[in-house]
């Protein structure tokens, strides 16, 4: 090979050498924690975590290669979600990795340095956590869930599916801002004469109870929101709602997964796929700071027909055909 052809090719060579492996040629170990707010062993976790490694192997991060991923779960609890933030921000990782917004006020009660990435939070501005959408300010970015208008889809859908209904029960966090947000969306865009009612998300014992009490009425139906106690509960409320022969409609698919009559909501996995690419694009020299926060690309509707027979519905044929996946 001629010198000249031998320069050229060193040349495409070196800028074409794969991230991880220049990483570990040099010897750097970078050092990512993350902090769920679900359970080690809860499979939606477990499969937003793989998703996230994924991603990260895409762009040349690999677990235990270049990168070691360091995982707290906390399973909705508060407590543990401070005691796991201190032990991650202890550790002094080059960015970390959070679920929803308890993570991230967990986070930045013991760290306003170490760069966070949320995957999905719902109001960052109105929660504190970033001072605004295009311009985060702080140490804290990522992505939200989605906008707290989304929640009036929610009675449409539920409307669309039971057209007798005139009374709706609220699941949501009556203490948090993102239970008061959504419940308000639903609000303002109920019918004149719809009867609204809320129940508050805190104990499996005291929801099904409360469900049961609202089941006594007549042409009753349920809107699950978006909260900690839901995530990590899927299938009791679902088995709640079928046990009543409640219609009800939820913000993520993993409740249609459960057995839930339909879902619609952001698609959480590709939501882990983008935070991937900030933590990456924060790993090369990036400040959360300047990352703006981003909305949802995908959103995804998800009918459950088996759950639908059983309550005695009829899916209307326009729904079906705009549904993402149905659940037969």
């Amino acid at each position: 090979m001629r010198r000249r052809d031998f320069i050229k090719a060193t040349a495409v060579s070196a800028v074409s050498w794969p991230l991880a492996a220049r990483a570990q040629q040099l010897g750097t170990m970078r050092r990512i924690g993350a902090l769920a707010n679900l359970a080690a062993d809860d499979p939606e976790g477990q499969h937003r975590l793989r998703t996230f490694l994924n991603s990260l192997r895409d762009v040349g991060w690999v677990d235990g290669r270049n990168v070691r991923v360091e995982a707290r779960w906390s399973s909705g609890d508060t407590e543990r979600l401070r005691q796991y933030a201190a032990e991650l921000a202890a550790l002094k990782p080059d960015v970390i990795l959070a679920t929803n917004t308890p993570a991230v006020n967990a986070l930045q009660q013991v760290t306003r340095t170490i760069p966070i990435v949320f995957a999905v939070v719902i109001d960052p501005v109105g929660s504190g956590l970033v001072s605004s959408l295009a311009h985060p300010g702080g140490n804290a970015t990522g992505f939200i869930v989605f906008e707290y208008a989304l929640a009036a889809k929610w009675l449409e859908l539920l409307k669309d599916i039971a057209p007798h209904l005139a009374r709706v029960a609220v699941l949501r966090e009556t203490g948090t801002a993102a239970g008061i947000g959504q419940f308000a969306a639903i609000q303002a865009v109920a019918p004149l004469g719809m009867e609204l009612s809320v129940i508050d998300l805190s104990s499996a014992d005291e929801i099904d109870r409360a469900i049961a009490s609202f089941a006594d009425g007549p042409n009753g139906g349920l809107i699950v929101t978006a909260s900690q106690f839901g995530a990590n509960h899927p299938d009791v409320i679902a088995a709640s709602a079928a046990r009543h022969k409640l219609p009800a409609v939820y913000a993520f698919r993993y409740f249609a997964d459960a057995g839930g009559l339909i879902s619609y909501g952001s698609d959480v996995l590709d939501q882990y796929r983008r935070a991937a690419d900030y933590v990456d694009r924060i790993l090369k020299g990036e400040k959360p700071a300047d990352l703006p926060v981003q909305a949802p690309t995908k959103y995804e509707l998800v009918i459950n027909t088996k759950t639908a027979k059983a309550l005695g519905l009829t899916i209307p044929p326009s729904l079906l055909s705009t549904a993402d996946e149905v659940i037969e």
